[in-house]
């Protein structure tokens, strides 16, 4: 994925469409009239722009995601990582951790990953 960077206004709409995809173009508009308070030109200015780029199509009037809202975070969550913490997760875990106590339940989650990674290799 090449690093699509989205405000926070960008960012609610794209938590429309992936909620409601595939969505008609003017129900699209209807769901912004009422969620965000948008005119017409407004939905349409921000569809365009992330149309442009590369994380919503526009066909044929209907909306939907070429990045799924998963694939979209998982990104954003790498970038964090290698940007904050120069790509390491334990390192990342480590900070993670010092502020915030795991609950069993978490503890047992990741470790239940962590197997399952490994047994995948």
């Amino acid at each position: 994925m090449s690093n699509i960077e989205l405000g926070e206004v960008q960012l609610q709409f794209a938590e429309i469409v992936w909620r409601e995809e595939p969505v008609g173009s003017g129900e699209l508009v209807k769901i912004c009239e009422k969620e965000l308070s948008w005119k017409k030109p407004t939905t349409y200015t921000v569809l365009r722009k992330l149309c442009e780029k590369g994380l919503l199509q526009n066909q044929n009037g209907t909306v939907t995601s070429i990045l799924s809202r998963e694939d979209y975070y998982s990104a954003k969550s790498e970038q964090f990582v290698e940007d904050t913490f120069a790509g390491s997760l334990p390192a990342f875990i480590a900070a993670f951790t010092a502020r915030k106590k795991l609950s069993r339940q978490e503890m047992d989650e990741i470790q239940g990953m962590i197997d399952a990674f490994r047994k995948e290799q």
